[in-house]
């Protein structure tokens, strides 16, 4: 034994001092077994000061010079801190054998506590362990698509439970094979107890290998007020940032029972969908004089529309012998047409936008605030600030041209209606 010969010096000391003092036999011995304690228990703690300050002296300038990234994540998840507190355990499970403790009941009370202070400590290990793989596993691309938080989760509330049972059949006296056989009897107790985590787990399962949400994936979840990025899945909830930088954490089978919209796959396709109307009025819409197609002609986007509709139409009406002096005889260019096809060349020509995807430029029913007219495109970059500012831009562009083909959008009737700003005179 460590220091025997020293400690039994000491308590043959005490006991003679103890006994000069006057007092009894009896009282001397439970003296000396608080003492011992009291003692034992500065001693644990120095060490554990000593072994936390060795780690941070030797070990951690070791790792911070290596270049693995294994290590580092061992000390962000404490794993060196929790092994520490087995340098004072082991101390004490030792120790409380030594002359200081002549009560065999208390020194097997600290054993058995010490052992089962052994149990949760290592689970304790094991997660640290655990949390480590998690860390180092999603430091990968592949991590995104395919997380393992779900499973480690089970792995440590798996650990956690060995070592309950553990803790019980030391103090019951019982094998570990015992007990998880008597759990069967108890299973619909422990059903009910981990309910969330059975769904939690069987929702994750599902949501990874189908595929449905992976970390980074925006999402929109209306149910729970979820419309933002996914930042972690875990096994009983999926968290999601959303745009406002709040958190929102949703249940992993909710997200299964329930229905939400991913947009992993507009960003994956490279394109972002406008769909945004502007509405005309009905009352400017008129067929097209030859002063206004000549005029339309000086646009240059599109001047070979106007001229190529123009032959085309004449020819029509000249098959026909059409009466010109009626203007719904025959065909005719309408300014809402020709301004429909400088919608769609004026797009076209943009290069933030994917030609290559669904292109439309239409007119929808008929509304008592007007004609909608629908731009129905994508652009070419999927990021949001970017996006927003290509939609600014094309509809500040098409709000101040719709004049120049002598077309009004509608708006309600505001204290400014009829009022014109003069011109600013030079």
């Amino acid at each position: 034994m460590i220091f025997r010969e020293e400690l039994e010096c000491i308590q043959s000391q005490s006991d003679q001092f103890l006994h000069d003092m006057g007092f009894s036999a009896n009282s001397t011995e439970i003296i000396m077994q608080t003492g011992g304690y009291i003692v034992l228990g500065l001693l644990a703690y120095l060490f554990y000061r000593l072994t936390v300050i060795a780690v941070k002296a030797i070990v951690v300038p070791i790792i911070n010079r290596s270049k693995n990234r294994l290590d580092d994540l061992l000390i962000k998840n404490k794993f060196f801190k929790k092994l520490s507190f087995l340098v004072p355990a082991l101390w004490i499970y030792y120790m409380v054998k030594n002359p200081f403790f002549t009560f065999t009941e208390t020194s097997d009370f600290f054993r058995g506590l010490i052992t089962v202070f052994f149990y949760f400590i290592a689970a304790l290990v094991i997660d640290s362990v655990l949390s480590t793989i998690n860390d180092y596993y999603n430091k990968y691309s592949f991590a995104k698509e395919h997380p393992i938080a779900g499973p480690i989760q089970v792995i440590k509330i798996i650990t956690y439970l060995l070592a309950l049972l553990g803790v019980i059949g030391y103090l019951l006296e019982k094998d570990l094979s015992t007990l998880l056989f008597g759990l069967g009897t108890i299973s619909a107790v422990l059903m009910l107890i981990f309910k969330d985590p059975i769904l939690g787990f069987a929702g994750g399962l599902q949501l990874t290998f189908n595929k449905m949400v992976r970390i980074g994936d925006w999402i929109t979840m209306n149910k729970y007020g979820a419309d933002g990025t996914v930042i972690e899945i875990n096994l009983t909830t999926v968290k999601v940032q959303n745009f406002d930088k709040t958190i929102i954490t949703i249940p992993t089978y909710g997200m299964v029972t329930d229905s939400f919209q991913n947009w992993r796959g507009m960003e994956e396709s490279g394109g972002r969908r406008i769909k945004r109307s502007i509405l005309v009025d009905m009352d400017t819409v008129k067929f097209c004089t030859p002063k206004m197609l000549e005029r339309f002609k000086k646009i240059q986007i599109i001047a070979d529309y106007v001229n190529k509709r123009e032959i085309e139409i004449a020819a029509y009406n000249e098959s026909l012998g059409t009466d010109h002096s009626i203007k719904v005889n025959g065909r005719r260019q309408t300014n809402l047409g020709v301004f429909q096809a400088y919608l769609k060349a004026y797009l076209n020509s943009r290069p933030d936008i994917n030609t290559d995807m669904t292109f439309i430029v239409r007119q929808l029913q008929p509304t008592e605030k007007g004609i909608p007219i629908e731009i129905y495109v994508f652009t070419n970059v999927t990021e949001w600030v970017a996006y927003e500012e290509i939609q600014v831009s094309i509809f500040d562009h098409i709000l101040a041209a719709i004049t120049e083909f002598e077309l009004r959008v509608f708006q309600y009737p505001s204290s400014f209606s009829g009022i014109r700003i003069p011109p600013v005179e030079g």
